[in-house]
């Protein structure tokens, strides 16, 4: 099956919550299926964004179970039916919320049931789009970062139209990396994920991190200090 123009791909994105998580919503105009990615807060927000649209919600993804990222999940569970998924290393993080809601002084929201698993390798397909799933722990042991290849046949959409996506979650900032004194995290485990994992990727792929600015791997291999060490 041939594959859309990424350049048709609608991809908002939009910072929730006291800590500005990036919620990512993607959307196939074509056939109105979506996902949406990390929605940490402000569902009603997103809900319009789907409304919008028009677009039914295939799946809602987790790029890791901190409080900032999955708060949102059971509302927008509920308004949409649609499946959360999260890595199965994340879910005793998850089990931890009312942990995490007091170490930061936040109402606890409410659960949401998990109905499956995001594991390396894996493959989330909504219309014509299909996300690769990379299991890149550090931050926390069960984050994943979300690779979206250009998928793209030679000459048919300019360059910047058809760069490959990575959702990064708290893995990979604009010049930082993701924190890794928090339970779980560790920082070998991260500096791994990073040069195994996202390093590897195109120089072109555009990096949409949990939180701040978008960037690029290239960017990010030339200026991240964490990444320019030992080179």
């Amino acid at each position: 099956m041939s594959h859309p123009n990424p350049s048709s791909l609608v991809h908002e994105i939009l910072p929730v919550g006291w800590l500005q998580c990036n919620c990512s919503i993607l959307g196939d105009p074509v056939t109105g299926e979506a996902v949406v990615v990390d929605p940490g807060d402000e569902v009603e927000r997103i809900l319009a964004i789907l409304r919008q649209h028009n677009w039914s919600v295939r799946a809602i993804l987790n790029t890791h179970a901190h409080i900032d990222h999955v708060g949102g999940l059971r509302k927008l569970q509920e308004a949409t039916g649609a499946p959360v998924l999260m890595h199965p290393d994340d879910l005793e993080l998850y089990r931890m919320l009312d942990v995490q809601a007091q170490m930061i002084g936040v109402p606890l929201p409410p659960m949401a049931r998990v109905d499956g698993a995001l594991r390396e390798g894996d493959t989330v397909r909504w219309g014509g789009y299909v996300f690769h799933v990379l299991h890149t722990p550090g931050h926390t042991p069960g984050s994943i970062s979300l690779y979206l290849p250009a998928d793209l046949p030679t000459g048919s959409a300019p360059a910047t139209e058809a760069a490959p996506r990575l959702l990064a979650g708290d893995t990979l900032f604009a010049g930082s990396i993701g924190r890794t004194d928090l339970w779980g995290g560790s920082f070998d485990q991260i500096m791994r994920s990073l040069r195994e994992k996202l390093l590897t990727l195109p120089e072109q792929t555009v990096v949409i991190p949990g939180h701040g600015p978008l960037t690029t791997i290239g960017q990010e291999k030339e200026t991240n200090p964490f990444l320019r060490q030992g080179r």
